[in-house]
């Protein structure tokens, strides 16, 4: 009787696995996608072929949150050879020497019931800055659903600073994020109200 006392003692004492507390989502890319657009003389707008998205919580509560997204600078695609040839190049993107374009999430706040701030560090082309990707989610509630971002930055504040050949370009880049989320273990998220 006291080894079985004992024993149980034990054992509420040891940690929980953090899988069985937290929520799990797995974001579906066929279904999702990440594009941009920026101001031009001539349409300057693509979008990412292969690029990976997590999100993962630390307890039920929502602003626990952590988007993490890596997006393959060379796989970006806006239908023109020589546009796509010029952002890959040095004076954009400068994939040869950095590949991926990363945006992790430090802090996630409630701004209403479907809509969040998502403050978090944003890399591209070597330079990292804390920018913001607003989000509103449809599905609340039901463990699937689609999250829609958007977050727009001065490009000139990560060293892209060149033009494209005969088209006149803004400064303004506007990202589009569209994630297929499906919950696949753990409690359902909890909101603010």
């Amino acid at each position: 009787m006291r080894l079985l006392a004992v024993s149980i003692l034990a054992l509420a004492f040891l940690p929980i696995p953090a899988h069985a507390q937290a929520p799990v989502f797995k974001t579906t890319p066929t279904d999702s996608s990440i594009k941009f657009y920026v101001k031009a003389s001539v349409a300057l707008t693509g979008n990412f072929e292969k690029w990976n998205a997590t999100l993962n919580f630390k307890s039920p509560d929502v602003t626990t949150g952590v988007l993490d997204i890596e997006i393959q600078a060379a796989t970006v695609n806006t239908g023109s050879g020589m546009k796509n040839s010029k952002l890959r190049s040095k004076d954009f993107f400068n994939v040869d020497e950095n590949p991926l374009i990363t945006f992790h999430s430090t802090k996630v706040v409630q701004t209403g019931p479907t809509t969040f701030d998502v403050l978090g560090d944003f890399s591209i082309r070597g330079v990292s800055k804390p920018e913001t990707l607003k989000l509103t989610i449809s599905g609340k509630g039901t463990g699937k659903g689609v999250i829609n971002g958007n977050m727009a930055f001065d490009r000139k504040d990560y060293g892209m600073d060149k033009g494209i050949p005969f088209i006149k370009i803004a400064d303004h880049v506007e990202v589009d994020v569209d994630l297929k989320v499906n919950q696949i273990s753990g409690p359902r998220l909890v909101y603010k109200q």
